[in-house]
């Protein structure tokens, strides 16, 4: 992996440390270029004019798509972003009065909701799966949870708040076995993680753009297995997600495409196929390995560190490391941090309330590296993380 080109590619690197990969990463200069280009095009001939002159590659999007997981075309539809995706998919379950779903406390809050939304609206039932000793789910006490009314599984693969990777791939062999649909939200492991939905036994899966993909902001897109497209009908439709055959009836696309809207974000949607052929470029693998590396290395770091504390428990971590630092709010810790050109972001109770209530938590500071940081972004971190001095908290 060519470190200096790829931070070439991102020239912002030069000045900013970039440590918010999980909120939105930066986008590298080809997809940068990407999104311009058709915007640009847009301007001279109108937006559909461009998107017919670019309907070649809007139909390599799914491929692109498709290959990074290990899916058909068919299988994926482009939608503006991870809750979407995972709310459409979730929505066209039928689900009847007392139907269980079966999902963990670090399911991500969006999700919470509508599976809330839902119990109020239908009466289905929320059954919570323990955490196993280490943290993540516990799949043993999963499979014991499974009834005859369980009619969905819902995982959220990483957890916007942790770093911990719950065992995707383990509840999808139980998923599997019971014949129950698995949703996946891989909002925050798509692009930081090599995934294949065939390993991984999800039903439905949903990602983000803007985060470790590094592609632009309200693009994503949503992955759901050909054998039970049928089956789900979405909550709702158009003249994309549906052909209307006569004056008092319709037909749904045959493809995932029925979860689509006609009208979208053109150029959003070429930039996520440029950003997922970029990663794709890398090679998903070694992107996982290098920031495996880097997280490793981090974690050291702050350990080593006076006042520090981590709050990942799991026994598979990946590059999202969530801290606070005695003495220091979270907020002010993370303000200190962005003045010096440090991106981070603070996680707090209301984004994260069913783990955090559980352990009296009410904020974290959240720091998400990326394939193309480096030692010296680190070191970087690490200095003025350590710096408390009254001149450096009063500026903030």
């Amino acid at each position: 992996m060519d470190i200096s080109k790829l931070r070439a590619e991102t020239p912002s690197c030069r000045d900013i440390v970039h440590f918010n990969n999980a909120g939105a990463s930066p986008t590298p200069e080809p997809v940068h270029a990407a999104v311009l280009a058709h915007l640009e095009r847009e301007r001279l001939v109108g937006g559909y004019a461009a998107a017919q002159t670019a309907a070649e590659k809007l139909t390599a999007f799914y491929r692109e798509a498709a290959g990074l997981i290990g899916a058909a075309p068919g299988e994926i539809a482009f939608v503006e972003n991870a809750t979407r995706a995972w709310e459409m998919a979730f929505y066209a379950i039928a689900f009847a009065p007392g139907d269980r779903v079966l999902a963990h406390v670090s399911e991500y809050g969006s999700n919470y909701m509508a599976l809330l939304h839902k119990a109020r609206t239908h009466g289905i039932v929320i059954d919570w799966i323990p955490s196993a000793p280490t943290g993540g789910v516990d799949v043993a006490a999963l499979s014991e949870m499974i009834t005859s009314r369980t009619r969905l599984i819902a995982i959220t693969h990483v957890p916007s708040h942790s770093g911990v990777v719950n065992p995707a791939a383990a509840v999808g062999k139980v998923a599997r076995q019971y014949g129950i649909p698995f949703i996946l939200d891989a909002c925050q492991s798509i692009g930081q993680i090599d995934l294949d939905v065939a390993m991984l036994g999800c039903d439905m899966l949903c990602a983000t753009g803007r985060k470790f993909l590094r592609g632009p902001r309200g693009t994503g897109f949503l992955y759901v297995r050909k054998d039970i497209i049928s089956s789900l009908h979405p909550p709702f439709i158009d003249l994309q997600a549906a052909r209307w055959t006569a004056t008092h009836a319709y037909c749904l696309h045959p493809t995932a495409q029925r979860f689509e809207t006609w009208e979208r974000n053109v150029a959003g949607q070429l930039g996520l196929a440029e950003a997922i052929r970029y990663a794709r470029n890398i090679g998903l693998a070694r992107i996982e390995a290098r920031n495996a590396e880097l997280a490793q290395g981090l974690r050291v770091s702050l350990l080593e560190l006076p006042g520090v504390r981590l709050y990942e428990t799991g026994e598979r971590l990946c590059s999202i490391i969530t801290f606070t630092l005695s003495g220091e709010d979270p907020a002010v810790t993370a303000a200190r941090l962005r003045q010096s050109g440090i991106m981070v972001s603070v996680v707090s109770c209301a984004q994260a309330r069913l783990d955090f209530e559980a352990r009296n938590l009410e904020s974290l500071v959240r720091v998400s590296i990326h394939y193309f940081n480096d030692s010296d972004d680190i070191a970087r971190f690490m200095t003025v993380l350590a710096d408390k001095s009254p001149q450096a908290i009063s500026s903030v």
